[in-house]
Formats: C-alpha cells, sequence, structure tokens
C-alpha cells in the first residue's frame, strides 16, 4: 500500500455500496479478503491515526510515514486481531509502535536532539477574548514544554494524558511493564510543571529542603 493509496482510501466510503456497517461488520469482511472493508476501515479510524503519528513524532513528513507503515503492519496482520481491544485502541498500539521505530532510525543517523511533537490541547472556550488569549497562552506553553521532553517521556503523556489511555493499555502499547509506564509519567508530568510553574515548583524544593 503506497502513501497515496491510503491517502485515497482515506477519503473513499465503503458504506456507498450499501447499507452502513458495522466496525465488527468491517474487521470480518476483511479478514475474509475483502481489501474494500480494509480500505473502510483505514477510511474510519485516518484522522485519529494521523494525529497520534503526528503528537508521536512532531513531523508531519514523519507521521504521514509513520501511519503509512501502520496500515501496512496492520493489513498483514489483520488476522490476528482477535477483537480483545477496539480496533482503534490497537490501531494505536501498531502506530506508538512504528514511531518509536521510526524515531530510532531518525536518531541513528542524526546526532542532534530529535525533533518532537506540538500537541494540540483540547478544551471548550467561552465567548471571552481575554480568557481566550490566556488559554491560548497556555496551550502554546504546554505544547512547547511537551516538545522539550525526551521521547520515551513524551509516547507516555501523549498516551496517558493527552488520549487518556489506562497505565495497562500504555504498557501494552510501548511495550513496557506498568512500573515502567508510572515512573516515566511521574518523570514526564514533574518536568512539565517545573517548566510550566517554576515558582511553584521552586516553593516545592524549597519545603522538601525545609523539612
Amino acid at each position: 500500500m503506497s502513501e497515496a493509496e491510503i491517502t485515497e482510501i482515506a477519503v473513499t466510503k465503503w458504506s456507498d455500496r450499501g447499507s452502513e456497517p458495522t466496525m465488527q461488520d468491517l474487521i470480518e469482511a476483511a479478514k475474509d479478503g475483502d481489501r474494500a472493508a480494509f480500505d473502510e476501515l483505514v477510511r474510519v479510524s485516518y484522522d485519529d491515526t494521523y494525529t497520534l503519528a503526528l503528537r508521536l513524532t512532531g513531523n508531519p513528513d514523519d507521521a504521514t510515514d509513520v501511519v503509512q507503515e501502520a496500515y501496512i503492519r496492520a493489513f498483514r496482520g489483520l488476522r490476528r486481531f482477535r477483537g480483545d481491544a477496539q480496533f482503534s485502541t490497537w490501531m494505536y498500539r501498531i502506530t506508538a509502535n512504528c514511531a518509536a521505530t521510526h524515531l530510532s532510525k531518525r536518531a541513528k543517523h542524526r546526532h542532534d536532539l530529535i525533533d518532537e511533537d506540538t500537541v494540540v490541547v483540547d478544551g471548550r472556550v467561552e465567548a471571552d477574548p481575554e480568557r481566550v488569549a490566556d488559554l491560548a497562552s497556555l496551550r502554546a506553553r504546554i505544547s512547547l514544554a511537551v516538545e522539550d521532553l525526551p521521547t520515551k517521556l513524551r509516547a507516555v503523556v501523549v498516551l496517558r494524558d493527552v488520549y487518556g489511555l489506562s497505565t495497562r493499555e500504555v504498557a501494552e502499547q510501548l511495550g513496557l511493564t506498568e512500573a515502567a509506564v508510572k515512573v516515566r509519567l511521574h518523570r514526564a508530568r514533574k518536568r512539565l510543571r517545573s517548566e510550566l510553574f517554576p515558582l511553584h515548583s521552586e516553593a516545592e524544593n524549597e519545603d522538601r529542603r525545609a523539612g
């Protein structure tokens, strides 16, 4: 599957052929060799898959490469998908693994710091210009702080705090133990707090020293 094929798939509806299928219908049909059904699985999951890839790599070109590789792996491994988790969760795992592999390969050819991701922070904003400006500033600061995290810490934060996956799910998707995820998450959050709220972090440190 080429990049052009995946992009075309993402905008072509399998449901145009008839009644609206369920995800289970698509999965079972794709397992039986129905390429159009797999194309529809790509279409309905493409936006989420690309968004995750972009957040993990921080670069549109890298994200596109990761997405392409993720769907190639999904296509080859679909018969092994048992349905224990949702298809989207399965794709999260594949995408996270592909992103980790991609970044690792890129790091071997570059000695500078890995260009990391920009996180879009979701949230409803009231029609208050001052509040809008404050929230926009906070989002920008959060994005920059996450960009400065090492890749291993960033992946955990994105999956746990942005996507809301459980510690167990993050561990499964990144091939880590739950204990390792908790350690990395603690380190990542600590670094983010230090970057975003330096005065508060300094006060906490002084309290610890005083205690």
